[in-house]
C-alpha cells in the first residue's frame, strides 16, 4: 500500500533505442505484484540518459500498458528534475501530457555555491506554483553534489498546496520523523494515499502529505518513524517483498516485518553496491530481461555479474515464494 517503484528503463542491446515492449512488460509485472505506484524518470530510470522526447515516451508507454492491463488507477510519479526552474516546469507539463499524475523534483545543484537554502525554497515554490500536477520533493544528496535539504526547509515547503510529499534518499530517519510529525503525514494504517485520480483538484486539502523513504533497507524504520512507505529501486527486483513488508507493518505483525526487513536489507545492499548496472544484470539473470545501461555506463563481465547475482539470490528466492 506504500511501496512505490522507480522503474528501470530498457534499451535495445545493440542500438540503445528504447525497448518499448519490455518497458511495458516490466510496468505490468510491478503492478501485478501489488505495488502502490510507479515512478518513471528516476535515478533507476536513467533520466539523465534520456532526451525530453524519450522521457515523454517512457511515461506514455507505461501509462498505456498499465491501463491496458486493468491498472488505470495506479499512479505514476514522474521524475522532473532539471537545473533551471524553467526546464523543471516544462518537464512537469510534459509529465502531465504523457499520463503522469505527480512530479518528483530534485533540487538544482550545478551552481551549488550560489544556491542557499532560501534559493532552493524559492525554486520549489516557483515550480510547485507553476506545475499542473502535484510535486514531491526528492532529497538525494548523492545525485546533487551533496545538497541535503533539512527538515525545516521541507516542513516549510509542505505548506504549499501543490507540494504533497517528499522522498528521502538521504536515509535520515530522524529527519523523516520530524517531517512526518510536523505534516501529519499519511501512514500505512490511514485510508488515503497518492492516487491516479485525486478526488478534487491536485491541490486538494484532503491530500495528506506523503513522507517516503528512498531506500528499501530502512522501510520498517521509516514506517515506525511515521513515514508513508518507500520509493525504492529494489522494487524492480522484489516488488512483492517490498509491498509485503509494508502490509505486515500495517497489520501489526511487527516481528514478521522485522524478519522480512532483514532479508530486504541484505538484498538492498546488493542493489546499492551494483547500482543500475547490477539491477539490470539481476533482472536479466532471474527474470529473463534487463539488458544494459546506456553508455557511458560500462557493460559488466561474467565475473562481476556472477558476484552481484549471488548477492541477490536470497531475496529473489523469497520473492518467488510470495
Amino acid at each position: 500500500m506504500g511501496a512505490y517503484v522507480p522503474t528501470v528503463v530498457f534499451f535495445d542491446p545493440v542500438t540503445e533505442d528504447l525497448d518499448i515492449p519490455v518497458i511495458s512488460q516490466h510496468a505490468v509485472r510491478l503492478a501485478r505484484a501489488g505495488v502502490a505506484g510507479i515512478t518513471t524518470q528516476g535515478s533507476n530510470g536513467e533520466a539523465v540518459h534520456l532526451t525530453h522526447s524519450e522521457r515523454r515516451t517512457v511515461t506514455r508507454v507505461t501509462r498505456s500498458a498499465l491501463d491496458a492491463a486493468g491498472f488505470s488507477t495506479l499512479p505514476i510519479i514522474v521524475g522532473c528534475g532539471a537545473q533551471s526552474t524553467r526546464e523543471t516546469i516544462e518537464l512537469c507539463h510534459e509529465a502531465l501530457e504523457s499520463g503522469g499524475d505527480y512530479a518528483l523534483v530534485l533540487p538544482p545543484s550545478y551552481y551549488k555555491p550560489f544556491l542557499s537554502t532560501d534559493a532552493l525554497i524559492q525554486f520549489f515554490t516557483d515550480v510547485a506554483t507553476a506545475s499542473p500536477i502535484p510535486i514531491l520533493i526528492y532529497n538525494y544528496p548523492g545525485a546533487v553534489s551533496g545538497t541535503d535539504l533539512d527538515s525545516d526547509a521541507i516542513i516549510s515547503l509542505a505548506n504549499h498546496p501543490n507540494i504533497v510529499g517528499c522522498k528521502l534518499t538521504c536515509g535520515n530517519t530522524g529527519k523523516l520523523l520530524r517531517i512526518a510529525e510536523a505534516t501529519g503525514a499519511w501512514s500505512p494504517c490511514s485510508s488515503s494515499s497518492l492516487s491516479a485520480s485525486p478526488s478534487s483538484s491536485p491541490t486538494s486539502s484532503t491530500q495528506k502529505f506523503m513522507c517516503l523513504g528512498g531506500s528499501a533497507d530502512f522501510t520498517l524504520q521509516a514506517l515506525i518513524a511515521g513515514g508513508s512507505g518507500t520509493i525504492s529501486g529494489l522494487g524492480n527486483i522484489a516488488p512483492k517483498a517490498c509491498a509485503r513488508l509494508i502490509d505486515l507493518y500495517a497489520s501489526g505483525q511487527i516481528q514478521e516485518a522485522r524478519k522480512l526487513q532483514a532479508v530486504v536489507a541484505r538484498g538492498d545492499w546488493a542493489a546499492i553496491r551494483g547500482g543500475i548496472i547490477g539491477t539490470k544484470a539481476a533482472l536479466q539473470t532471474f527474470f529473463g530481461y534487463g539488458g544494459y545501461a546506456r553508455r557511458p555506463l560500462p557493460r559488466w563481465g561474467k565475473g562481476e555479474v556472477r558476484e552481484i547475482v549471488e548477492a541477490f539470490e536470497e531475496l529473489v528466492e523469497l520473492e518467488k515464494s510470495l
